[in-house]
């Protein structure tokens, strides 16, 4: 089966720094669409950052300067570079990922979730 794990997220004051992870396993043919998305508390689930299988990128205004996507595609890894981190950004943050199966059949898979939390 397919499976999506995020990490690198935790406590850190305004201004400081997180570099997001998301590891994919399972059986897996390609990768095509990936995203990051976000939801603080009474909030709805919103979209971060995506990236497709090219390395195009679309970031939300409020993270666009601060915050990098990137992927690797031999290791099938998302990542988040966070900097310039503000006390709105906290949320829980999910990995999004569009997903060929060796079956044929594409599928959108969402990892459990890491937790930002920016104050001081």
């Amino acid at each position: 089966q397919v499976q999506l794990v995020e990490s690198g997220g935790g406590l850190v004051q305004p201004g400081g720094s997180l570099r997001l992870i998301c590891a994919t396993s399972g059986s897996i043919f390609s990768i095509n669409d990936m995203g990051w998305y976000r939801q603080a508390p009474g909030k709805g689930r919103e979209v971060v950052a995506t990236i497709t299988s090219s390395g195009s990128t679309n970031y939300k205004d409020s993270v666009k300067g601060r915050f990098t996507i990137s992927r690797d595609n031999g290791k099938n890894t998302l990542y988040l570079q966070m900097n310039s981190l503000k006390p709105e950004d906290t949320a829980v943050y999910y990995c999004d990922a569009e997903i060929l199966g060796v079956a044929g059949i594409p599928s959108h898979y969402w990892g459990q979730g890491t937790q930002v939390t920016v104050s001081s």
